[in-house]
């Protein structure tokens, strides 16, 4: 069957996929011409793995199939620890299709063996390292941001020289992407109480130090919902900062609907504010296979309804 013809049969099964999940009541009601609709209001990005069931194990074919769904971009955070081949041909399926890349990772960009808050010049010159190997990546893909993670705490330093330390370190790495146009964005996350980045304010306040294009905040709203809550109002304080958003509903980690977090109101929010950037899809899903397919493009195509 033709790629273009089993989207549309497949649009079908949507609604009774939904029935079937135990999602909200709300979309019982679900507009199947919505569902088809061609594209999104936001610039929502799935990752390898997310249509592995319609579209099969192999990236490219995934990545066109991404594209009849109406998704216009792509992440991959592992990008880095793919072949110079294949990331020449994502690159090239990207620009011939029309779609963006989202971030990749910096390879050891900070994490608790090597933290940039300790000021310790081995891990400075790995991350440096691993910021021109990125640019060289992104090259080829066409990447315009990419994501560090400071590290863990140097808890035998107090917080202002760790934080200085960590500011003085992205300093070079913002002078490495600069002349190329690439910005390195920022992490706060939840994953640990070890991590040094974790608030939003907190990294707000690294970019402002650092004071470059080309550092600017991730804003990752599953991992903020976790540690600070108040999503809108916190993106409002530090929105000159933010260059990215990824999403993820909690608990659960999960597409929009499986957790407490309202994604209509943020989305509608993101659009009113005139956001052209993307919105990473860095979640797992409610249910595996086709019927979890069908359910994870129906909750965004709902929550894109605003």
């Amino acid at each position: 069957m033709k790629r273009n013809d089993f989207i549309k049969s497949s649009t079908l099964l949507f609604t009774g996929a939904f029935l079937s999940s135990n999602k909200s009541s709300e979309f019982l009601n679900l507009n199947k011409e919505m569902i088809k609709s061609p594209t999104f209001k936001l610039d929502y990005a799935p990752h390898q793995g997310m249509f592995s069931a319609s579209a099969g194990k192999n990236f490219l074919d995934e990545i066109r199939y991404m594209h009849d769904l109406g998704f216009r971009s792509i992440e991959d955070n592992g990008m880095t620890g793919r072949s110079t081949e294949e990331q020449t041909k994502v690159g090239e399926l990207l620009a011939k299709l029309g779609m963006r890349m989202g971030v990749f990772v910096v390879p050891k960009g900070g994490n608790g063996q090597n933290t940039l808050a300790a000021n310790k010049q081995e891990h400075i010159d790995i991350f440096l390292k691993g910021c021109r190997d990125s640019v060289e990546v992104a090259k080829r893909v066409n990447a315009k941001w990419v994501t560090v993670v400071p590290g863990d705490y140097q808890r035998n330093l107090p917080i202002g020289v760790q934080t200085a330390n960590v500011i003085e370190a992205l300093r070079r790495g913002a002078e490495i992407f600069e002349p190329h146009g690439i910005t390195m964005v920022l992490e706060p996350l939840s994953d640990s109480p070890n991590l040094f980045l974790r608030y939003t304010d907190q990294a707000y306040e690294i970019c402002k130090a650092v004071n470059s294009p080309s550092c600017k905040i991730l804003y990752d709203a599953y991992h903020q919902q976790k540690n600070e809550g108040n999503l809108i109002s916190f993106m409002d304080m530090c929105w000159s900062e933010i260059a990215y958003i990824q999403i993820g509903d909690n608990p659960g980690r999960k597409e929009p609907y499986t957790g407490e977090v309202n994604y209509k109101n943020v989305f509608k929010w993101l659009h009113n504010k005139g956001y052209k950037g993307i919105v990473g899809m860095e979640h797992g899903m409610s249910k595996s296979g086709k019927e979890g397919e069908d359910i994870l493009v129906a909750a965004y195509r709902e929550a894109d309804n605003f």
